[in-house]
């Protein structure tokens, strides 16, 4: 095997399950067609970011409260694959930090050679809990020939800040997403070169195998809602009428190519703010959100005109391409060998569960190894927090108490526990009050 084809999908859910019928039917939109205008081959990995995937309190709480949620992205995929192939695909992954979720399938002669996969998880919502945050997977292919190193592969699911303004926030979060996101032990960790803190005699070290997402010997892909805008302020009254059109020539200034221009993601990485050293597929769609509700409901009629839903964005907020795909081109010393090879590029449908729509990114990767001595040091543009694992436990025990609160008061289920409680407490004391005529 000489090449990967990896397909990327990144869906803010708004907490609601997924339409299993229609996802499925346009999951692959984004695969690109053969020379013969059939269907390409069957990807070899198949990875899935997915934002807001279920209420805050089943997110919080996790386990067995997100297992329909996944349950039906599994769905998804099988019929997608279904519909178009005779493979089989193995989940390798499914994890998440709270409210953002990663899953990652191989196609199961890909999956035979998998030797480990590692997974990472920080939040950097409030109090650092993970109403926003990132997960992460470091996948190790073992060729066939055991003589040969693994090839890594790194894949990050995130969801970052919201509102128009909050640029630096969001170039916060990744900045706290590459100090924090940490595998504890990466598949290659004994060829990698062990990071030293700061470089000062005084900084501590890493514990043997701790690993952020950069890593000189792994390909890396990063995909969410990053939640970049096109403007620093929401729209004017009037300025819906601005928004971009569809049928209208690149020159006419409601392409959406000129509001693109405004993007700040497109800035701030110009300007190594954020997601360094990473790139990004021409775009070539217009923004995926935010969308109307009437076109949200519009999208639940199987013969509605996907086209048209795709310029129905509510007026409160600036169009935007929230929903990003974004890749490190070649791990140190790969250069010469060939470079990560996007193949398609493109947003699904509208779909009737999120204001947001789907955006897919399908590469074409060299199935190679590097050694340590053919692989340059990969410099991140931050350290990794000596504190990380204490912050992420600290986290996680507010992540547990507030999805306990949450599942009381904003569930059926749990208002249903919190009457019954009430119920047999408020029972116990009339029979304890009878007993001893208090």
């Amino acid at each position: 095997m000489d090449s990967f084809t990896i397909y990327i999908l990144t869906f803010n859910c708004a907490r609601n399950p997924v339409d299993v019928e229609r996802f499925s039917r346009h999951f692959f939109d984004a695969l690109p067609l053969a020379d013969d205008f059939n269907s390409s081959a069957a990807p070899d990995f198949i990875v899935l970011s997915l934002q807001e995937i279920a209420p805050i309190a089943y997110a919080f709480l996790g386990g067995s409260f997100l297992a329909p949620y996944f349950s039906s992205l599994t769905q998804v995929v099988d019929r997608a694959v279904a519909q178009r192939w005779d493979v089989h695909y193995v989940n390798l992954l499914t994890d998440n930090s709270s409210m953002t979720g990663l899953m990652v399938f191989a196609r199961s002669d890909v999956a035979k050679n998998i030797s480990s996969v590692d997974t990472a998880r920080v939040g950097f919502g409030v109090q650092q809990m993970g109403n926003k945050g990132a997960v992460g997977a470091r996948v190790a292919y073992t060729a066939a020939n055991p003589a040969e190193e693994p090839v890594d592969l790194t894949f990050v699911a995130a969801h970052l800040a919201p509102k128009e303004y909050a640029v630096e926030r969001r170039n916060a979060d990744w900045r706290s997403l590459v100090e924090r996101l940490v595998f504890r032990c990466s598949p290659s960790a004994d060829r990698e070169i062990v990071e030293r803190g700061n470089g000062s005699e005084t900084a501590p070290l890493l514990r043997e195998g701790q690993r952020g997402i950069y890593m000189s010997t792994s390909y890396l892909f990063l995909a969410g809602d990053l939640n970049y805008r096109t403007s620093s302020v929401s729209p004017r009254q009037d300025d819906h009428s601005r928004f971009p059109r569809a049928n209208v020539d690149p020159s006419d200034p409601q392409h959406y190519s000129h509001l693109f221009k405004q993007d700040q993601l497109s800035r701030e990485m110009g300007q190594s703010r954020c997601f360094h050293g990473l790139s990004e597929a021409p775009i070539t769609f217009p923004p995926t959100y935010k969308y109307t509700l009437a076109a949200r409901q519009t999208a639940s009629d199987l013969t509605a005109d996907d086209a048209s839903l795709e310029w129905q964005w509510t007026s409160t907020r600036w169009p935007s391409w929230c929903d990003r795909v974004l890749y490190l081109d070649s791990p140190p010393g790969m250069i010469k060998q060939g470079q990560v090879r996007p193949l398609k590029y493109d947003a699904l449908p509208l779909f009737p569960t999120s204001d947001h729509r789907a955006v897919a990114l399908t590469v074409s990767i060299p199935v190679q190894s590097l050694r340590l001595e053919d692989a340059a040091q990969l410099d991140p543009p931050f350290l990794i927090d000596p504190e990380w694992e204490t912050k992420r436990d600290t986290a996680r025990r507010k992540e547990l108490v507030v999805g306990c609160l949450a599942y009381l008061v904003g569930t059926w289920e749990g208002n249903g526990l919190l009457l019954a409680s009430t119920v047999g407490f408020l029972g116990a004391w009339l029979v304890l009050r009878s007993l001893f005529n208090v």
